[in-house]
């Protein structure tokens, strides 16, 4: 009796499962931070100009016919040089180091994982780019290093809005020698409310600017990378921190102008507590609006955009690379 033969089955090979680690938050925190003190050292100049156009004519009508201190951006770079020199450009310069360790190593550091996170949580393939999730987990970001960061924010505003020559002088001014004896003096005059002035606005503002910069940053990184054809190196980072930081000006200015604002605000002079001008984000807003106009929002755009725009390049360049050091380590 013959034997047929058994049917021969192909069996496939099985396909490898790519298991996506979860970046650390404490090496995404070290590598934004290390990044963005590269990029400040640079862009402090723009940032101390930037807070003194915004200040300047603070709810009053300009007349017919007066002289601003400052009037652009190059005439105030000038302006400062001439009268407190290197120093005067880089006021804050310390506390602009703390405060980007604080804010964006927490911003930074922490998109990655807030990423996974939240498509472990919605059970979505996290090497499919989705939109949703990066501007959840950059506003998450924003919004938690913004609060952490506040108090250092408080004191690099009054610190740079600071001018040791007299004609120069915008807003309310505040003398400290130093961050520390600023959160000292602020602490002991004015409380734990006044040392955390601000931060809903700060909260406002930052949280907008992440979730509008860090998604625009990886959609027109990839854009450039599959449709551009360039390389994943330092000009596609440089040209996409360039175009995200663009729009994260338009977006965040206006919120700039008020936490700015609000930071700089004398206290109450019959309580020494409690802001004299304005009570709320919102209040500074309507204050603002109605003294100087819609146009007031954007104030110090330029000077803005030549702070964010270097800042964003150097910062996502320098970040890039950091992270490029700790892959080949094998730590990230």
């Amino acid at each position: 009796m013959a034997i047929s033969a058994l049917p021969v089955v192909a069996v496939a090979p099985a396909t490898p499962v790519t298991t996506v680690r979860k970046p650390s938050a404490l090496l995404g925190f070290l590598a934004g931070g290390i990044a963005a003190c590269g990029a400040v050292t640079i862009t402090n100049p723009a940032e101390v100009i930037k807070t003194r156009l915004q200040l300047q004519g603070e709810l009053m009508r300009q007349a017919p016919g007066t002289t601003r201190i400052y009037t652009n951006f190059a005439q105030a770079f000038a302006h400062i040089a001439k009268h407190e020199g290197i120093r005067g450009l880089q006021r804050g310069l310390g506390c602009a180091y703390m405060y980007q360790i604080m804010m964006n190593g927490t911003r930074l550091g922490l998109y990655d994982p807030i990423k996974h996170s939240i498509h472990s949580l919605m059970k979505t393939d996290p090497n499919k780019n989705n939109n949703f999730v990066n501007i959840a987990a950059g506003g998450t970001g924003g919004v938690l290093s913004a609060a952490l960061a506040s108090p250092l924010f408080l004191v690099k505003t009054r610190l740079q809005s600071y001018s040791s020559h007299e004609a120069s002088r915008v807003g309310h001014q505040h003398y400290y020698r130093h961050t520390f004896d600023a959160l000292r003096h602020i602490y002991k005059t004015e409380g734990l409310r006044g040392v955390y002035r601000g931060v809903d606005a700060s909260m406002m503002r930052t949280g907008a600017g992440s979730a509008v910069q860090l998604p625009l940053y990886d959609e027109v990184k990839r854009k450039m990378i599959n449709v551009g054809g360039l390389e994943n190196g330092a000009l596609c980072h440089g040209l996409s921190s360039l175009i995200s930081g663009f729009f994260l000006c338009i977006v965040m200015n206006p919120f700039d102008i008020i936490s700015t604002r609000m930071y700089n605000q004398a206290p109450d002079p019959l309580t020494g507590r409690g802001g004299m001008l304005y009570k709320s984000p919102l209040d500074c807003a309507v204050k603002t609006i109605k003294a100087e106009g819609v146009k007031a929002l954007y104030k110090g755009f330029t000077a803005h955009y030549l702070r964010i725009g270097p800042h964003t390049i150097f910062t996502f360049v320098f970040m890039e690379q950091v992270k490029a050091l700790f892959e080949r380590l094998d730590l990230y």
